[in-house]
């Protein structure tokens, strides 16, 4: 089995949800890795996610974009970056129905101008792509085996059609540029620190204000959901163990249906899922059901640890001792969300992460890429 150190790592995206949990992860458990943040502070994404790495000798943090090719160059060279992951993107695929062409420009060409400086600076020895599950597309309902790494990418929604258009481009540059890429795909994620217009956080904080949990459809699409801390470990086992052009699924077996999530949530908040549940329009598309194989990262030594109940209850224990953690979040509790009604600015700290990075000669720091 390979393993792999890196010594300077470049994450993108690492402000949002699961890019912080992961960065916090290798700041902690690696004091010997230089871990430098890239993250333009998009709605979803919060400076606070990082405070158990701010004071730590090795991170530094960056406010920018991906997209800005100067600024991706100049991070290469003078932080002597030798490893990247890559977790920046747009995500909500309510968003990607509404406004499709930031997820085209975020998740394509931001991916595009990465891979383009690794090939110029000559000096990347992993590129790990973050994708999701959802290239895949639809699972049929009676299927009993997953989607393993070699199955046809059939996205079905604007938001999955970049990630796979993204897919493409690195495996693109690891063939004609011998680029070492590795690919990931993953299964939804909840757990702390994630952005209210997803669905376990929203239907928490809706829960907390006594509101009704509203669900797309009737309910019954399935969806499999992995605790953040689980998924940092399979980040750390990839980077450490995975082979230079692979792909690997990041899943559970464990599946859910949206209305069953709905009605665990109201059972640890004493609702009565009668009153508290609101079936409201559906998506213009919503893919029935995602089902991954994750027996190839098992391979290399990752397993799930923790269990559905387990991760729910330190989930809403997180949420309700911080509730203001994003501010104002109205417009993301809204059944169907749209990036141009949420709340505009971004969620900084005053006080902002040691190291940030504003060179005075080096080139000027344009606003930046967007979260996971």
């Amino acid at each position: 089995m390979v393993s792999y150190k890196p010594r300077n790592i470049l994450i993108t995206g690492a402000a949002g949800f699961i890019g912080c949990h992961v960065a916090n992860r290798l700041v902690r458990n690696y004091p010997d890795y230089k871990i430098v943040v890239l993250d333009k502070l998009d709605y979803c994404s919060n400076l606070k996610n990082l405070n158990p790495s701010k004071a730590s000798p090795n991170f530094k943090f960056v406010a920018g974009d991906i997209g800005s090719a100067d600024l991706v160059n100049y991070l290469l060279f003078t932080e002597s970056i030798d490893t990247i992951m890559h977790f920046a993107a747009q995500t909500h695929v309510d968003n990607s129905f509404g406004n499709s062409f930031e997820f085209t420009k975020n998740n394509i060409y931001g991916t595009h101008v990465l891979l383009e400086a690794c090939k110029v600076t000559g000096q990347i020895r992993r590129f790990i792509h973050v994708s999701t599950d959802e290239v895949y597309g639809e699972t049929d309902e009676d299927a009993v085996v997953g989607n393993h790494e070699a199955s046809q990418l059939l996205p079905s929604n604007p938001y999955s059609a970049t990630k796979a258009g993204a897919e493409m481009l690195v495996m693109a540059y690891g063939r004609s540029y011998g680029l070492p890429v590795i690919t990931t795909r993953g299964n939804n994620v909840y757990g702390p620190n994630q952005f209210p217009e997803k669905l376990i956080p929203k239907f928490i904080l809706l829960a907390m204000r006594g509101k009704v949990l509203p669900i797309h459809g009737d309910g019954s699409n399935v969806r499999s959901y992995l605790y953040c801390e689980d998924v940092a470990e399979a980040f750390e086992v990839i980077l450490h163990k995975g082979e230079v052009g692979h792909v690997y699924n990041i899943g559970t077996k464990k599946e859910r249906r949206v209305i069953d999530v709905a009605k665990d949530i109201c059972k640890l908040f004493s609702m009565d899922p009668e009153t508290s549940i609101e079936f409201v329009e559906n998506r213009p598309f919503n893919d029935q059901r995602y089902f991954l194989d994750d027996q190839k990262l098992k391979n290399i030594g990752w397993s799930e640890r923790v269990v559905w109940e387990d991760g729910l209850k330190k989930t809403i224990d997180w949420y309700t001792k911080h509730p203001n953690w994003w501010g104002d979040v109205s417009g993301a509790l809204l059944p169907h969300p749209r990036m141009l009604t949420m709340p505009g600015g971004r969620h900084i700290d005053s006080e902002e992460p040691n190291g940030t990075i504003t060179p005075v000669n080096g080139p000027k720091l344009p606003n930046g890429s967007s979260n996971l």
